[in-house]
Formats: C-alpha cells, structure tokens, sequence
C-alpha cells in the first residue's frame, strides 16, 4: 500500500463515493496506516465538514467500518475516534432530513449491540444527534425520573419555583460524584491505551534498523572499490568491471534499503518522542487526581478511626450498669405468696 501523508489522506477523502466498496477500500488503507490514528481522525473531521451535505454520511460509513473492523488489531481508531464522533454526528445531523437521522440512529444502535462504545457515550451522541435533526424526526430519550419530575412539576401543583430549583441543584449535586469518578475512570483507560501503546513502540525500536548489527557490519566492510571513484583507474578489463559492476549494485540495494529503514526509524522515534511528552502528561494530571483521592481518602479514615474510638467508649458505659444503692438492703424482706393469702 501507498505511503501515508495527510495530502494522500485528504485526496482520498475527496474520491470517497457513497459505495461499499468505495468505502471498504478506503478502510482497508487507514488500518493498515493505523499507527497515523490521530492524524487520521484529525484530517477526518476536517474534511467531514468541508464536505457537501450529501457526502458527510458516507464519512460516517467509513468511520464505521474503521472502528469496528480496526478492532481486532489494537485500541487506535476506537479511541482517537471518539474525541470527534459527538460533534462529527452533530454536524452531520444538523438540519438533516429524516432518512440521514435514521441512519445515524442505526449506526449507534449496532455500536450498542455490539458494544464498541459504552451506553452512556452512545447517549451522548443520540443527544446531539436528536438535537439538530429536524423537528419530526426520532424523539429523543428521557433519562431519569427526577429530570422528568423538574420539568413537568408536581402534578398536585405543591411545588414552587424554589422547590424546583432545590430539586435541580440536589440533582445536580449527585451527578457530580458519578460524572467526576467517570471521567477519573476514563483517564486511567486512556492511560492503561498509552502505556500498552508505549510498550509496543518501544519494543518495535528494539528491532530498528539501527539496531541491525549484521546489517550495520555489511556496511562498515564494503570493499574500498565500491565506495570510491578513483579506484575505478585500477580496473583493466571487462571481466573485473563487470565484477566491480556487480558489487556495486548490491552495495547500492543495501545502502537503500538501509537508508529507507533509518529514515522510518526517524520518524517512528519522532512519534514516539510525542507520545512519551504526550504521555508524561497524562501521567502527571492523574498524579494530581490521585493525591486529590488519597486526602479524601485519609479524612473519611480520619472520620471513620474517631467513630470508631468513640463508639467503644460509648459500647464500655452500655456494660456497666448504675450501683444500686446498699441501703435497700435494711428493709424488710417481702412476705410470702402463702403469708399474703393465710387467714388470721
């Protein structure tokens, strides 16, 4: 296959038609690019909305069968798709007509039996989605009985303005544990990819063409002959020149061969520079977030550990009853069943 470059990218795009093939063809040559998925996606979005309106839902296509198909051989497309695929159906779905929605929708529906993303990003997408179709067309879900409750009020018309807005904030603030332990999860995902992606690309550079050393002394003992031109005056017949011919040719495939190599091993060292920048990163905010978690985490055992001490002081004075007073112990004894019920 072709080398990749964003202007033979972007060319594609431009020839992609509406056809399967047309479609799978293209597919087939950006998994093979896979380690380019970042700019992939990235010249993927721009050219989607250059577009014209009836050409954008074959981009869709193509993302589809990239990120389904991409699977089996590594996390590339799935991931670096999804920080585009909300706006990507949102433009595509803006001002759309019903047929364009229902496609949109079916793609969803098979990443969802087929759970390429999870349920709670697909929705997020059906949201954007539904919110640029045109009015008549698929009727977006409600999620949650208590948004419900806030927009449509109490029925027995007991709540107020305020009441609705105390509902709203209460609402809002037992998302928010969940949206932040979310996106915390997701960071670890996203950092659980690179490090896999790291340790490919740094165990790739352990078979790099400088690392070649049967190659590397081929190269250091070419013969002086095939290096230098003035030893060209020593050759005195045809048979030594066609030897000198030979070995000249052979040195000029290994030379290029070699070169070629080191040029990819350049540029997968240059990649992997971003990526270890990239990557350091990513480590350094989830630092942040961790050392967030272990203050939380030291206060609710700080919390704990003094319920603890005072539930035990507490649990000593259960045990140990009052003393009852010594002098009870002067009174008369009480009298008998049989003395309370004998005649005088």
């Amino acid at each position: 296959m072709s080398v990749f470059s964003e202007a033979a990218l972007e060319k594609k795009l431009a020839e992609l038609s509406n056809s399967q093939q047309s479609v799978q063809t293209l597919a087939l040559w950006l998994i093979h690019h896979r380690k380019h998925s970042r700019n992939v996606v990235a010249v993927w979005y721009k050219e989607l909305r250059k577009a014209k309106s009836t050409r954008k839902l074959t981009f869709i296509y193509l993302a589809n069968d990239v990120i389904q198909n991409s699977k089996r051989k590594g996390p590339e497309f799935t991931r670096d798709f999804a920080s585009f695929l909300i706006d990507g159906f949102r433009h595509v779905a803006k001002g759309a007509d019903d047929g364009v929605c229902r496609s949109l929708e079916r793609v969803l529906q098979i990443w969802q039996e087929r759970a390429v993303y999870e349920a709670e990003f697909l929705e997020e997408i059906r949201r954007a989605v539904h919110g640029d179709c045109k009015p008549g067309n698929v009727t977006p879900k409600r999620h949650g009985m208590v948004e419900e409750t806030i927009e449509k009020g109490d029925e027995r018309g007991k709540d107020t303005g305020t009441d609705r807005k105390a509902m709203k904030r209460s609402l809002e603030q037992m998302q928010k544990p969940k949206e932040k332990q979310r996106k915390v999860e997701q960071q670890q995902n996203n950092c659980s990819t690179e490090t896999e992606e790291l340790l490919h690309a740094l165990t790739d550079l352990e078979q790099a063409a400088s690392s070649d050393a049967a190659v590397c002394k081929r190269i250091a003992t070419l013969p002086l002959e095939v290096q230098d031109t003035t030893q060209l005056s020593r050759v005195t017949d045809r048979e030594a020149a066609e030897r000198l011919a030979q070995n000249v040719e052979e040195a000029c495939v290994l030379l290029a061969d070699y070169s070629g190599r080191l040029a990819a091993e350049l540029e997968d060292r240059r990649q992997l520079a971003g990526m270890l920048t990239t990557y350091a990163h990513a480590q350094r905010e989830l630092l942040a977030i961790k050392e967030v978690q272990l203050e939380e985490c030291k206060q609710k055992l700080s919390n704990v550990t003094q319920v603890r001490k005072e539930l035990r002081v507490h649990m000593q004075n259960l045990t140990n009853p009052p003393h009852i007073p010594k002098h009870t112990q002067n009174l008369a004894p009480l009298p008998s069943p049989g003395d309370l019920f004998s005649k005088d």
